[in-house]
């Protein structure tokens, strides 16, 4: 039986917290920021969860934690 391997993507983009969470930086916050609100740079430097709906998927990805 061969070793799961886990998908590198996902890996650079999700952490698991201590609770078992998963969580994932907003895309869109790097350049071409002049355009953009404050309001709106200031929401994408917040940290996210992943939605219950999606964990099953993304923990298929990450099998090793």
């Amino acid at each position: 039986m061969p070793k799961i391997k886990t998908n590198r993507a996902a890996a650079k983009r999700f952490k698991r917290t201590g609770s078992g969470k998963i969580k994932f930086a907003k895309s869109h916050g790097n350049h071409i920021l002049s355009k953009k609100t404050t309001k709106r740079k200031r929401a994408l430097r917040q940290t996210q969860y992943i939605k219950k709906s999606d964990l099953r998927m993304v923990k298929l990805l990450l099998p090793n934690g």
